[in-house]
């Protein structure tokens, strides 16, 4: 269910673009962020900090897009998400007590900390990767292959990346049953296992 939310504004968008126009297509990604980011507040009391950055480049970009009736803004929307997580995912290496990733898949395995600190600057990588590929594709294909791309080209490069990422970490991880995932403990137990 959680996945289908997530996927709920892309999904549409893609529908509306094949169906119509670009246009029409950026105001049903508007309307179904607004509908996803009331939807998630209403239930869980807050908003994850994904969704209001999300929206927030929709509703600029996108209303760029329909005010100006030119659809470069919105193809530089999914640049911008990626990297304003690169850049939240890089500082977070520098500002609090983790770095993002582990605070988001802490609670399942533990780490050493040296592991953490990597796996969020590949995770800020990828990030980067996805945004350059994006206008890559923007600006050298149709907005049908733009289209295209945003929602399986996207969505297929995540998915290997993580299976890739798994594959990395289950050879250091170790299951967390009832703990924080911190593992300045568990470090030097983690090293013997290499």
């Amino acid at each position: 269910m959680k996945l289908l939310l997530d996927f709920f504004p892309i999904i549409l968008f893609f529908i509306a673009a094949k169906v119509y126009d670009i246009y029409v297509a950026t105001a049903v990604a508007i309307a179904a962020s607004v509908i996803q980011v009331a939807y998630l507040y209403f239930r869980n009391g807050r908003v994850e900090k994904m969704h209001l950055i999300t929206l927030a480049a929709i509703v600029i970009l996108g209303g760029s897009t329909l005010l100006l009736q030119d659809e470069q803004f919105i193809k530089w929307k999914p640049s911008v998400v990626n990297w304003l997580f690169a850049v939240v995912f890089i500082g977070s290496q520098f500002i609090g007590e983790r770095p993002v990733i582990q605070r988001m898949m802490g609670n399942n395995f533990m780490l050493p900390n040296t592991m953490w600190t990597k796996l969020n600057l590949i995770w800020a990588a990828f990030f980067i990767f996805l945004g350059v590929t994006n206008l890559y594709v923007a600006y050298n294909f149709d907005t049908d292959t733009w289209v295209n791309f945003k929602l399986f080209g996207m969505l297929g490069l995540t998915l290997v990346f993580i299976i890739v990422q798994t594959i990395y970490i289950s050879k250091h991880a170790i299951p967390v049953e009832n703990g924080d995932g911190d593992t300045d403990e568990d470090e030097d137990e983690n090293k013997d296992k290499d």
